[in-house]
């Protein structure tokens, strides 16, 4: 059985852009603790690691990964140029690429 993505709804957002391992993953395992049986959480994650981990997590916890793909490619990671940065931070990505995943929490 298929389900339509399109018709999928979402329950709780998380957005992890700009968060590196493990905080993504965290993040979402704290979402899916409380959210109820069968609901789905969209993430949005800039972590290439994500694309492991995240199928991963699913895998291990038994929730289902209703979709994982790629929406965009150079993201720009700095949002708010006002911002106040070090010089180590001008050394790091000033893009990356925006992924997106569907997870349901099992049923208990």
């Amino acid at each position: 059985m298929t389900t339509s993505i399109s018709d999928t709804t979402i329950q709780h957002h998380l957005d992890t852009q700009g968060l590196i391992c493990p905080e993504p993953v965290m993040m979402l395992h704290r979402t899916i603790r409380k959210a109820e049986s069968g609901e789905v959480v969209e993430i949005l994650a800039t972590d290439p690691a994500t694309t492991r981990d995240i199928p991963n997590f699913c895998r291990h916890l038994g929730h289902e990964l209703l979709n994982q793909e790629v929406i965009a490619e150079n993201v720009s990671l700095r949002s708010d140029p006002e911002e106040i940065t070090i010089a180590s931070d001008d050394d790091g990505p000033t893009s990356a690429t925006l992924y997106r995943y569907l997870v349901k929490k099992k049923s208990a």
